[in-house]
């Protein structure tokens, strides 16, 4: 595949997918196996260029108040080590097998882009067991904990091993269980990527499993189309964007298991 081509089409994945809160690891590494890069590669080289763009996503965010910092802090230390883990050990895989759990969380990842996610109610008068309260923008919020951990550690561990962000359970995890807005889901999940990006990236790298040559410059298309993406994420309304990432997430996988099968 030409690179001019394989840079265009990350360049739109990245302003896309920044948009809706998700990273877009999943499209980057189907288009870098499609350029004939392992997948161990793929998955590296996919993650330091997701990180680029989460990174500018990051800044956007934050600029504009729609990162919630506290939250980001307790889910990016733990998804930080499931990810590390999760890259590390992806070494130990066949890039069939790696391939094969890639193509499952694309499914995943599809049905969760389609279901209606409902922003609920926060006033508790109770807190339970394993719920945790906090204060944003004059505003209580309540994580269950019981919940929201286990989700957040396995995501970080699948999305380490084959290099994609995790974005897509992180959003409706953070509106399911900490009663986000959409708004302040999407913009904390930028910091989480990163996260996963940058700790799965290093459990790779490692393991020596990085295509400079792909990554170096891909980080800079990357990083402007986040700048791009997470502008216009602030200014419109995913719905429709959403159901269109979906259909190609379901088409993509089933892309990416023809060719693990082959």
């Amino acid at each position: 595949m030409n690179f001019i081509l394989i840079a265009l089409l990350i360049f739109i994945v990245s302003i896309s997918m920044t948009m809706v809160g998700k990273g877009g690891g999943n499209f980057y590494v189907l288009i870098l196996v499609f350029a004939q890069l392992s997948m161990q590669n793929a998955a590296s080289t996919g993650q330091f260029i997701l990180f680029t763009a989460s990174i500018a996503a990051l800044l956007v965010f934050n600029k504009n108040k729609t990162l919630i910092w506290p939250l980001a802090v307790l889910i990016g230390s733990l998804i930080s080590v499931s990810a590390f883990l999760g890259g590390y050990f992806s070494h130990n895989f066949e890039g069939s097998t790696l391939k094969i759990v890639f193509s499952i969380l694309l499914f995943i990842s599809g049905i969760m882009m389609l279901i209606k996610v409902k922003e609920k109610n926060r006033e508790q008068t109770n807190l339970k067991f394993g719920v945790w309260k906090f204060k944003f923008e004059e505003e209580d919020y309540f994580v269950n904990l019981l919940v929201a951990v286990p989700i957040i550690v396995l995501t970080g561990f699948g999305s380490g091993m084959v290099g994609v962000s995790g974005g897509s359970f992180l959003v409706p995890l953070m509106v399911l269980t900490c009663y986000l807005p959409m708004k302040y889901a999407v913009g904390t999940a930028s910091s989480l990527i990163a996260v996963t990006a940058l700790m799965g990236f290093m459990g790779h790298l490692l393991q020596g499993d990085v295509n400079f040559y792909y990554a170096v410059p891909l980080s800079v298309v990357t990083l402007i189309g986040g700048l791009i993406g997470s502008k216009f994420a602030l200014k419109s309304k995913p719905k429709n964007l959403k159901r269109l990432f979906a259909y190609t997430n379901f088409l993509a996988a089933i892309i990416m298991i023809i060719n693990a099968l082959r």
